[in-house]
């Protein structure tokens, strides 16, 4: 039998460490993560996907999850923020690697100090990437945008704003535009709305687009509303498997306080601690199969998308389920460590508190659980999600 050996680790378990010391502080100020961001854009974090040939390490989407859940062990809001500039990366690489090279300036950038951020979200809009709130018009040299979009992680930071508006032009055939936004262009605002229940270090504020001018070059893909191609494949498949790793990291972190605090715990109505208790034993294997079933999840499907392998039209079904799965599961984790720990989890100075504020998160990222049941159940069942007719 041939033994593969594992791929160095990007980042230092000191590193790491030092994240994890400085999270709470961070969610308690209600402030980005900047110490963290410098750290991890010094150890070349931020380029871990670019391709070896383009300057980078070349690590695999698969290779990046253990990166992404040893990072949201310690420190989770960290590791949410970084993977918004990085399955940009993600989704270049696929492209290129599947033959289009449209978007190798965006690993070219990167490899540059340019950092990426996403702009997807808007009021009103469950279908985002699909439809969009946000009004693109076509003017001489690039296209203008207007509109309201949310949960823009990295917003201190960002120097690429990546999002997607809708152009009316031709009302019978609406077309989504995907664009960059640079960080010095006109015509555009921050909005510090940033006050949330978990997450509170990604500094995901608004951004207020008021006739923002995107240049041609800036301009990334222009597909038919509804419409689905190379570039939402790369996409979904480059976002999904590292989020879901960031939520099975923070969950077997919650897991694992409780256990130990378990070890320690007396009863005045046992001779032993309390992991003798049935009921705390009990809890621990519900913990355990979870994180068993997360963790399996998690590395079939990352290797599978790493490797190539053609799922063909499954393969939307496959990072909806593992995105749901992992981000549900890791709830349960958490609310079953906090029952394990008792009473001293509500304290804020426990970490299992920001552990349960956070984890909260996970159903909010794309696909939300409305839209992820809509779209795996239309799958499964033959029927085309991109069909106008949504219902009926």
């Amino acid at each position: 039998m041939t033994t593969v050996a594992a791929p160095a680790s990007v980042l230092s378990d000191e590193l790491i460490e030092a994240c994890g010391q400085r999270a709470a502080t961070y969610d308690r100020e209600n402030r980005f993560f900047t110490d963290d961001f410098e750290a991890l854009r010094a150890a070349g974090y931020l380029n871990v996907l670019v391709p070896r040939d383009l300057g980078g390490p070349g690590l695999s989407v698969a290779e990046l999850c253990k990166e992404q859940e040893r990072l949201a062990y310690r420190a989770p809001a960290t590791a949410v923020a970084v993977n918004m500039h990085l399955y940009w990366t993600g989704i270049a690489r696929y492209m290129r690697e599947s033959g289009d090279p449209s978007l190798e300036w965006v690993l070219r950038e990167s490899m540059a100090g340019e950092v990426f951020a996403a702009g997807h979200a808007e009021t009103g809009n469950d279908l985002a990437g699909l439809l969009s709130t946000a009004r693109a018009e076509r003017v001489e040299g690039g296209y203008r945008f207007w509109g309201r979009k949310m949960f823009n992680s990295l917003s201190p930071v960002w120097t690429r704003l990546g999002f997607h508006a809708q152009d009316n032009c031709d009302p019978a055939n609406p077309i989504i535009i995907h664009a960059f936004l640079p960080r010095e262009a006109d015509g555009y605002r921050i909005e510090e709305t940033w006050d949330t229940l978990g997450m509170r270090a990604t500094r995901s504020d608004d951004t207020i687009l008021e006739g923002a001018f995107v240049p041609d070059r800036y301009i990334a893909r222009k597909i038919p509303a509804r419409g689905l191609d190379l570039f939402l494949l790369a996409l979904f498949g480059s976002f999904m498997p590292p989020l879901s790793a960031v939520y099975y990291g923070l969950a077997r972190r919650a897991a694992d306080l409780a256990i130990a605090s378990a070890r320690n715990k007396t009863s005045l109505g046992l001779t032993r601690t309390m992991a003798y208790h049935p009921e705390v034993q009990h809890l621990a294997a519900e913990m355990a199969i979870e994180l068993e079933a997360m963790g399996a999840h998690i590395e079939r499907v990352a290797d599978d998308w790493s490797n190539g392998v053609d799922h063909g039209a499954a393969w939307g079904l496959k990072l909806l389920a593992l995105k749901y799965h992992c981000t549900e599961s890791a709830k349960r984790v958490v609310d079953l460590a906090m029952t394990m720990s008792g009473g001293t989890g509500m304290y804020k100075r426990n970490e299992l508190e920001r552990l349960y504020r956070d984890v909260r998160c996970g159903g909010f990222h794309p696909a939300n659980p409305l839209l992820a049941h809509e779209f795996i159940g239309k799958m499964a069942l033959g029927v085309d999600i991109s069909d106008p007719a949504r219902w009926g």
